[in-house]
């Protein structure tokens, strides 16, 4: 099955309930675990290793909600993993480029409370945009317009990388 929505039983929508995505995980890998099929040999016991790696994949794509979004894009025709497109939302690009500029004056400043605060600001507009993105995917909106929902998981993928940078600027003033 290639579709990881349908091999989970789920509805192809963004927002998910991440204890039925786990449930229906754990009874996968169970009824696909290479020990129930030492009785039927080599080849099933491949098969049922290959499974479970097709589980894990799909499992590993749809908890992550950047992962999911970039998968649901997929579906819809755009591989973000494979392009080499840019967004081209100027009045974004501005904004990346003045939070990396003040993480930048942050982390030379040494200023653990700016950063807790700059990861609080940035941490809020995540949510705004991820909850943006929630609702249009839900609601099938990239099926109909895959390029205007790409450039939002440009943004949110531009966020999260953006958050992981703060928090290890953080950890390195935290020793």
């Amino acid at each position: 099955m290639d579709n990881y929505f349908e091999l989970f039983g789920l509805p192809e929508q963004y927002s998910l309930d991440q204890t039925a995505l786990t449930n229906t995980f754990r009874d996968l890998q169970k009824s696909v675990h290479p020990d129930q099929f030492v009785s039927q040999g080599e080849q099933a016991q491949r098969l049922a290793v290959q499974q479970s790696a097709q589980i894990n994949d799909a499992f590993q794509t749809l908890k992550v909600p950047l992962k999911r979004a970039q998968y649901m894009l997929q579906l819809a025709g755009i591989d973000l993993q494979a392009e080499q497109h840019t967004l081209r939302d100027s009045a974004f690009l501005m904004q990346q480029m003045e939070w990396r500029e003040h993480l930048e004056a942050l982390k030379q400043a040494e200023d653990l409370d700016g950063l807790e605060q700059f990861s609080d600001t940035i941490a809020a507009a995540q949510k705004q945009l991820n909850d943006k993105i929630a609702q249009a995917l839900d609601a099938g909106q990239h099926h109909q317009d895959a390029p205007t929902w790409a450039n939002e998981v440009r943004k949110l993928s531009f966020m999260n990388k953006l958050m992981v940078e703060i928090a290890q600027a953080e950890d390195a003033l935290d020793y």
